[in-house]
Formats: C-alpha cells, structure tokens, sequence
C-alpha cells in the first residue's frame, strides 16, 4: 500500500487508525495468502454464520424493532452460507494464472499470463437494509481474493455492529477483519482512509460524497447505489400473476431493498385490477400484521419520510390506497401497510426519489415506446423488470434500456444468484460484486509478460532501413 494516511488523520478516530496500521502490517506479511489459507477464512465466515444463528436473528430484530425472523434468515443468513460455499467451490480455478494470446512481435517462446492478486486492506461501508448480507457479500469476494477488510455498520444497526464486534475476535485476527458502529460523524472520517478497495452501499448522494473522499487518496471505489428502479407489465401478461410476484418484492422487508419495483408501468385500463389483486394478496399474506411477519420501517425518519410522500401525492392529486383491510400506518411500532399511489406525475415527492418502502406509485401506458421514452429519460436505475411472455418484446425492452441488472417475469431474482455480478451503472452505481466478479473487483489482475530466450523485438531495432523496415512491412502485409 503506498498511500500515506490523510493530512488531517487526526480527525479520525484513534481506533480506526490503530486497526488500519494492524490489517497493512498484516497484509505485508501475508501478501499472497494459498488457497489452503483463504479456503479457511471463508470457512471461519461460515461458521460465524452458523453458530451464532439465533444471535444475529436477535440483532438484526433489535435494530428493526421488527424484522421478519423468514426474511432474515432467508436474505441474510441462507444466501450468504451459500455465497460463501459456491465460491469455496470455484476458488481454485479462480486463482489459477489465465494464459493470455500474444502478439506477432513475441513469438515463438515468450508468454503472456494474468495473475489475480490480492489489494491489500478494503474497507466496507454498510447498509441498514441488509445488515448482514451488505458486510458478507462483499467480504465473501474480499477474504476469496486474500485480502484483509475493515468493516463500518450503519447507525441503525447498533445491536448487530456490537454482536459482530463481539464475534469476530473470536473467528479472526483484528488484522485480518475488523467492525466498527457507526454514529458522531464516524462514516465521513471512515472512509478518508486511504485503503486499497472501498466497498460503499448506499444512496447516490452520499456515493458522491464517499467517491470524493476516496478521491483524495485516489482510493478506487465500488458504488452500491438504488435510484428509482421501473417494473413494466404487457399486455400479453396475466394481471394475476404479475400482481403476485411484484408485490412479493414491495412487500419483503416491508419494500426497504436497493433493487425494488419503485414504479411500475401497467397497460391502460388495467390498474383497478391490479389493485384489487393486490389488495387480496396483501390480505391473504398478511392476515394477522402484528405477528412478526411484516417488517417495521427502520426508524422514525424513515416513517415520517413515507407518511410526508403518501400526504404530498395526495395533495397533488394522486389516488392513495392502502392494501391492508384493517390496518393503518401504526407510527409507535412503526409498521406502514403497503399502498398503490395511481394517477401519479413527475412533480410528486414519489416520483422524484427512490421510495425505499411499501408505496408502489402506478403509471400507465398505450404504446411501448412511452414507457421507454420515461425511462431513459431518468438516471440509469439499479435495476429493470418486464413482464411478458413474448420473448422478443422482453428483448426488445432488455436492448432499449440501460440498469444494473434485469429479472424477466419476476423481481430481485437476478440480484440473488451468485452466477451472476451484481452492480449499477451510472447514477445506479459502479463496479460489480459476487461471484468471480467479487473476486475480479478484490484482486489486481495482474498482467505479467515473461521474455522467451529468443526475443522477436531484435529484429525491430535501428538502424530501420534494411532488415528492420523489410520485417515492419512484411508483418503490415501479414495483418492487412
């Protein structure tokens, strides 16, 4: 690592300073650890999963004041002991040299390779949303490719970053992971360290000010935005069954995931039958909201933020409806029951910001070409979703958009699968997760070239006139 800590270090806090000279010693000691050693620290993250279950279950509860115990355990705990196995499964062919083609003034006994190696100290920002799935993921991709990492929670996971704080000493060296809470300006001075890889999760506003930070230590940076993230419904589609699967999404950790349905485009004349299926599947999923299966807004803010939306499209001329039969937003236990918002525009607080809840703003359309009109004139968003059966007419909204990521038929399904990156593009993001491409992003793809006994370039060298130009011309002739 070369980058010397900031000029006004001393704004930073002692402890990040004295864990962050630990994990650099460390990598120079460790500077290419085997796949034996990197198999163990994926192992190790593995079984602080498993045998601290129900702890993290309680944490993540806690800072939630309710978070449904299935979701949990499904998007937090489930896929990250599966991310973690699959690439254990990979891991040795990832590391592996790849043979690389060479060109006509290297033949014939040179060679061309890639060799993935490790960055040195990244740091991770964390999300609340998915506390737990937003420091592994990534950490996953960061322990596969032989790094160290330092990790900073959110101000709203207090209980998780203290349990994590108390677990990981007992898995790990302080120089090789560390957590740290949040909370007194801690996040700006965070992330001014000058480490090899930033991992950030968050909003755009706050991507441009961590990008800016790491600027200052030309620290290079993968940005894990959301923006406002469209879903499109053909005509050829059963309501019913898009109903089902987008409300699944805007229902599941009550609609707070960087990947959600933030709008969606029905065709005309079809929204009071999405709203009354919507209305039935909420019910149906939902039939007793207080027994811990609807997850709460993260905190008061957040509440209030969606409360001051719903009364803003309201008052400009939106339809607000709640999907809950016998269920209004509860402020002391901070549940916010789904609502459609029809008849909707653009001067509307909905649809100028990412929703980040269970409000799902319904526009209509005629013809394909107005939805696509609408959607590449706004920020690139992190994610897109089409529902059709026409295989062609999915290709042809896949080729006249731009997201992070597309699930045909269904939602968040693609930003699950360790097969596939996962990343924005644009105001959405940058830089890809998961996966090889985790381990690509932690790694220097390092480019080695290794000189053959004979070496081709001698017949290049000056005086040009003579042999040097005859050989020149004789290869122009070879590539033309």
């Amino acid at each position: 690592m070369n980058q010397p800590l900031p000029a006004d270090a001393t704004a930073i806090p002692q402890e990040f300073l004295d864990v962050f000279a630990e994990q650099k010693a460390h990598y120079h000691a460790h500077r290419n650890p085997s796949y034996e050693e990197r198999v163990a620290d994926l192992k190790a993250l593995h079984r602080l999963l498993v045998e601290n279950r129900e702890a993290l279950i309680d944490a993540v509860n806690t800072d939630y004041g309710c978070r449904a115990r299935f979701e949990t355990i499904l998007s937090e705990l489930l896929m990250n002991q599966e991310g973690i196995l699959d690439v254990i499964k990979h891991l040795k062919k990832w590391m592996k040299p790849q043979k690389r083609a060479l060109d006509v003034t290297q033949y014939p006994l040179a060679k061309a390779r890639v060799v993935p190696q490790p960055l040195g100290v990244v740091g991770i920002v964390v999300p609340w949303n998915f506390p737990i799935s937003m420091a592994f993921a990534p950490l996953t991709g960061i322990f596969a490719a032989g790094n160290t990492a330092m990790i900073k929670m959110s101000e709203n996971s207090n209980a998780l970053a203290a349990l994590f704080k108390a677990l990981a000493p007992k898995y790990f060296s302080a120089g090789k992971l560390a957590f740290f809470e949040d909370g007194n300006g801690r996040g700006p001075a965070f992330t001014q360290l000058p480490f090899d890889h930033l991992f950030f999760t968050g909003s755009p506003a706050t991507g441009k000010a961590v990008m800016a930070n790491c600027a200052k230590n030309l620290t290079p940076v993968t940005l894990e935005l959301g923006g406002k993230s469209p879903a499109v419904v053909a005509p050829d589609y059963a309501i019913t069954t898009a109903t089902e699967r987008v409300m699944w999404v805007k229902m599941f950790n009550a609609g707070q995931i960087c990947t959600n349905v933030d709008y969606l485009y029905l065709p005309e004349g079809k929204e009071e039958e999405f709203v009354s299926e919507a209305r039935r599947i909420c019910n149906a999923r939902y039939p007793d909201i207080n027994n811990g299966d609807y997850t709460a807004v993260i905190d008061q803010r957040s509440y209030d933020r969606l409360q001051a939306t719903l009364e803003d499209a309201r008052s400009k001329g939106a339809r607000v409806i709640n999907l809950f039969d016998n269920q209004q937003p509860d402020a002391s236990r901070r549940i916010f029951p789904p609502h459609v918002v029809l008849d909707v525009t653009d001067d509307m607080e909905i649809m100028q910001r990412e929703v980040f809840g269970p409000l799902l703003p319904v526009k209509t359309y005629r013809n394909r070409d107005e939805v696509i009109d609408y959607i590449d004139g706004k920020p690139r968003p992190l994610a897109f979703y089409v529902y059709t059966n026409d295989k062609a007419l999915a290709d042809w909204y896949i080729q006249h958009t731009l997201s992070g990521g597309v699930t045909v038929n269904d939602g968040l399904i693609h930003a699950a699968l360790h097969s596939l990156p996962f990343g924005g593009v644009g105001n959405s993001g940058m830089g890809h997760y998961h996966g090889y491409e985790g381990f690509t992003t932690f790694s220097k793809m390092r480019p080695i070239f290794y000189q053959g006994p004979v070496r081709a370039m001698n017949m290049l060298m000056p005086p040009y006139a003579g042999k040097a130009n005859r050989m020149l011309n004789f290869m122009l002739k070879m590539k033309s």
